[in-house]
């Protein structure tokens, strides 16, 4: 569905206010793109979703409400707005616990799917080891999400509708901006818990930024989305405990101008991580949030103001 105006919330209150926009929306996604040029900038949310399928639910053993526990909570919420300041936004509407979108394609759990699994699965990865895979087997302290195992065809069939669908419109989306600009970035939002036992001690930072070591952007890049963080008053680390997964791995390509950066939100700052609901103090929060990725928008390598921003055939020479 395409539309041209949508009611977001402002970063100072709950009240709605139209701008004019871009909106595609399925069953799987919203795409929010600005209505004019586009910055080189687009933002992500692939854990955020909260749209249960019915034969999901009366499959798992868990409820709703537990299985929520798996998302990234308000994270789509807190980048929705971006897009009125030339951002592309991207949002999952399906839950991470019915297929996690941030796994390679056939990154596949033998301890819950039943059958043969193709050859080319990757069985052996540290996330398929943590029941964490493609379709996942768990959520967070490793709760068994079904009673036993589910066949090949049902996982196959997770993959084929809806996670290649969603990649297929996030690189089509990446290319587009390539084709506009000199670089591009791709900042995957994401929340994690506020403590990981047996990880690191005591709190998590307020933000863990992923470049997976160095590798998926360039540095300078990754200096002042940190630098925007701090300024809002924001503990930040780097890659530590989370260095960026698959799609920070697999779209961050600085060497041919497309960057990917991972933002890891503690929940404690936007949530009760017990009951799940935001905060007294979410928009503040959010605001502050917003406030440092709007500095990302404009580093000067992503400003749609910038002279230097359009790709031309000259600097394709």
């Amino acid at each position: 569905m395409l539309g041209d105006m949508i009611g977001i919330r402002d970063g100072s209150n709950r009240d709605s206010r139209a701008v004019r926009m871009q909106v595609e929306e399925t069953g799987l996604f919203r795409f929010l793109s600005p209505d004019g040029p586009p910055s080189a900038v687009l933002f992500n949310s692939p854990h955020s979703g909260d749209e249960f399928p019915e034969a999901f639910l009366e499959r798992s053993q868990l409820s709703r409400g537990t299985l929520r526990r798996a998302s990234d909570l308000y994270v789509d919420e807190i980048i929705a707005s971006l897009v009125d300041d030339k951002a592309s936004v991207m949002t999952a509407k399906l839950p991470r616990a019915y297929l996690d979108l941030n796994r390679e394609p056939l990154e596949l759990d033998p301890r819950l799917i039943e059958g043969l699994l193709p050859i080319e699965a990757n069985t052996r990865s540290l996330r398929v080891a943590g029941g964490l895979g493609t379709v996942p087997r768990v959520i967070s302290d490793g709760i068994e999400i079904y009673a036993g195992k589910i066949g090949l065809n049902e996982a196959l069939e997770r993959i084929e509708s809806a996670y290649l669908p969603y990649h297929r419109r996030l690189y089509q989306a990446l290319a587009d901006l390539r084709a506009q600009h000199m670089r591009v970035l791709l900042v995957d939002c994401h929340s994690m818990p506020s403590t990981l036992r047996g990880v690191s001690p005591g709190r998590l930072p307020d933000i863990v930024l992923g470049d997976r070591f160095g590798t998926s952007a360039e540095a300078g890049i990754v200096d002042a989305i940190e630098a925007a963080f701090v300024a809002q008053g924001f503990s930040v680390l780097r890659n530590q405990p989370y260095a960026g997964a698959y799609i920070t791995e697999c779209y961050g390509r600085p060497d041919i101008g497309w960057n990917a950066v991972q933002v890891e939100i503690n929940r404690a700052l936007i949530m009760d991580e017990r009951s799940l609901a935001p905060l007294d103090s979410f928009e503040a929060c959010a605001s502050r949030l917003r406030a440092a990725l709007r500095e990302v928008l404009h580093h000067k390598p992503f400003d749609i103001r910038s002279s230097d921003l359009h790709f031309t055939q000259k600097a394709a020479e």
